[in-house]
């Protein structure tokens, strides 16, 4: 089903034409002209049946006898098909905000995930006959759009290799709002954005899941520290030897690179020990 116009005429006008038929019809009866003035009182009656009003950024679809005559864009009072059947659709833009829903991220953890759903109906004729009651429809595809995109994501991650629902926001909003637009655009409606506005791992692993990010985070942590302080042991000793401050053997070299990561990598702050012998003794 493709939208199209359809057949009306200025509201002004054709109520203009019914004041001057319904004036001719009664001054014909009058004058014993009865039967032309029954008949242009029938046209006037015909003609007022077809009124009607569109809003600003509403349209109306116009049945007739069940067949699609087209759709009144065009604001104001006019006078379209008459005896026709005229739903109103509204264009302006709506918002729908989606229930919390409880599904599974990629590494099958139970998560609580909501979005808020930004569209308009951009085409009438297929809002209405290509889909039944398209604001449910929106609504459950929306909600199905929600957990198809939540189950390709993991809610976290510390290695920052792969895309997470929690932290990379744009890119997991344009997916969604790419994968309403596939399954809206049978009823003609444009989704203009798609945005989550809850995102939380679900109440019965929410404190494991705590646990596991503290750890996750000091392991990564960890994981910088030890390899910074390996970097800066490599360059304190190349410079050392570089500038022939010392002449370092093995167990020299050894004992000062355990020094400098002791130093380094300790959550406190060490202690030196100053040597007065000789590192042999």
């Amino acid at each position: 089903m493709q939208e199209r116009k359809a057949w009306s005429i200025n509201g002004i006008l054709g109520i203009g034409l019914i004041i001057v038929l319904l004036a001719l019809g009664v001054f014909g009866i009058y004058q014993t002209y009865i039967v032309l003035g029954v008949v242009l009182i029938l046209i006037a009656a015909i003609l007022i049946s077809g009124v009607t009003i569109v809003q600003p950024n509403q349209s109306i679809v116009v049945i007739f006898l069940g067949k699609y005559m087209g759709t009144v864009r065009r604001e104001g009072i006019l006078i379209t098909v008459p005896f026709s059947v005229r739903r109103t659709i509204s264009l302006r833009v709506r918002n729908f905000n989606s229930n919390r829903l409880k599904v599974n991220d990629v590494n099958g953890n139970p998560i609580e995930i909501a979005a808020v759903v930004v569209f308009k109906v951009v085409d009438a004729a297929k809002a209405v006959f290509d889909v039944d009651q398209y604001e449910d429809f929106v609504e459950i595809q929306s909600e199905t759009a929600i957990r198809a995109v939540a189950t390709t994501y993991p809610y976290d991650s510390f290695t920052n290799e792969e895309l997470t629902l929690r932290g990379n926001a744009d890119e997991v909003s344009n997916q969604l709002t790419a994968e309403l637009q596939d399954r809206l655009q049978v009823a003609g409606v444009e989704v203009i954005e798609a945005r989550l506005t809850h995102l939380a791992y679900s109440t019965e692993i929410a404190q494991a899941m705590l646990q596991r990010q503290q750890a996750s985070a000091i392991i990564s942590a960890r994981e910088q520290i030890v390899q910074g302080a390996v970097g800066m042991a490599q360059d304190a000793i190349a410079r050392l030897e570089d500038d022939n401050v010392v002449e370092l053997d093995d167990e020299r070299r050894v004992a000062l690179i355990n020094n400098l990561l002791v130093a380094i990598v300790s959550d406190q702050g060490t202690q030196p020990v100053i040597n007065t012998g000789s590192l042999y003794q």
